[in-house]
């Protein structure tokens, strides 16, 4: 409340002819915040573009909210924009992202802003796709429009990583999840994982796999767990990511959960089995798309079947198990996060590692994170760290 009454007066003391370098920063700072949470309503559902959120304010008030909820559907900007008609005559704009300058399946954003006679812009995240990167921006200054960039541009630049690194790398963004015990098993040396974490922990994953584009598995963890691996949200409207088994030789059964379970979500089998052959045509027969893949070692290729996956415009993968494909996810470097779920439970040595074999002989040779953070989550420790920065 401190901070809009703050910014009511600021509106009635500012010039007209006031410079876009004389803001109050903690004002505009309160202002995107409430933009980042408009954009963040929109994660898992806009790929190939970006989560953005805006806000229009006007004399300290808000006027008008919006966020980009799928791609081909109206920019952020114009969906607040248009919610505010021609109240948005003289306001401040908030986006979270530099509006876009060029025609896509929608028209640019700019000159929507310079249309809606906007008075000033505050962006956070500079946008690094070539058709963008600073053209909107320098079209709204040339126009006279004041423009400050950069305000939160960390937290912007966080909700949009996914974005950024298939723009900048043609790769996804690939979260590694995984639930141990304390010891660091995933299962028992039979196998049983159910369950590792608590009804908390699972809840959180399934909020995860709302937010993200693509849930990978093994075909080890579909052979042992006959997962559904779909978005089950107790408030429900949950969101089922395309859910993609990696199965070399096409050795599973296709009547499995996961190929024939009714979901409007795509199912992929990532093999390299002729897609005409007898086998393919398996599960071809109960909605399954098979993806032929290069050879890597004798299995799937999956830089070749990330690269598959951003040409789809999925940029956020999440991989769920099991311990061989987190291991070559983690050798091969095509990791960019780790959740990593701790259950307060003791299983012993002959329990099964979560990470598989990363070919460590000495301790200086060791795969180090970053960036680590702690939560809990009900009975259980979640820690998050970054794996790699983006290539």
């Amino acid at each position: 409340m401190r901070l809009l009454t703050r910014a009511r007066m600021q509106a009635r003391r500012t010039p007209r002819a006031k410079r876009a370098a004389d803001f109050d920063r903690a004002v505009a700072e309160f202002f995107m915040r409430l933009a980042l949470e408009e954009a963040a309503k929109g994660l898992g559902r806009t790929s190939p573009n970006p989560v953005v959120g805006a806000v229009l304010v006007k004399g300290g008030r808000i006027i008008a909210r919006g966020y980009h909820r799928r791609a081909g559907t109206a920019h952020a900007e114009v969906v607040a924009l248009e919610a505010a008609g021609a109240k948005a005559r003289g306001a401040d704009l908030y986006t979270t992202l530099e509006p876009c300058d060029h025609y896509g399946r929608t028209p640019p954003c700019s000159q929507a802003v310079l249309d809606a006679g906007v008075r000033r812009v505050f962006t956070a995240s500079s946008d690094p796709n070539p058709k963008v990167n600073g053209k909107g921006v320098a079209r709204l200054r040339r126009a006279g429009v004041e423009v400050v960039t950069s305000v939160l541009k960390e937290e912007a630049d966080k909700l949009n990583r996914p974005f950024f690194k298939a723009v900048s790398t043609g790769l996804p963004y690939v979260t590694l999840k995984a639930a141990v015990t304390l010891d660091g098993k995933l299962a028992t040396a039979t196998g049983d994982s159910r369950w590792v974490t608590g009804e908390s922990a699972r809840a959180w994953v399934h909020r995860l796999r709302d937010q993200v584009d693509v849930i990978l598995v093994g075909a080890t963890t579909v052979k042992k767990d006959n997962p559904q691996l779909t978005t089950r949200l107790a408030e429900g409207g949950g969101k089922d990511p395309v859910r993609v088994v990696v199965d070399s030789h096409l050795r599973l059964s296709p009547k499995l959960t996961v190929f024939t379970q009714r979901s409007p979500a795509r199912t992929v089998v990532a093999t390299l089995e002729d897609p005409t052959s007898r086998k393919a045509k398996r599960f071809a027969a109960v909605g399954t798309e098979v993806w032929q893949l290069p050879a890597k070692q004798g299995r799937v290729d999956l830089e070749a079947l990330m690269r598959r996956l951003a040409k789809e415009g999925l940029n956020h993968v999440l991989v769920e198990g099991g311990a061989e494909m987190y291991g070559s996810f983690l050798r091969e470097s095509l990791a960019d996060e780790l959740v990593l779920f701790v259950a307060p439970k003791l299983i012993g040595s002959e329990g099964l590692s979560w990470s598989g074999s990363l070919g460590v002989k000495q301790m200086a040779r060791a795969l180090t994170v970053g960036k680590l953070s702690f939560e809990q989550v009900g009975e259980d420790l979640l820690i998050r760290a970054r794996l790699s920065e983006p290539k």
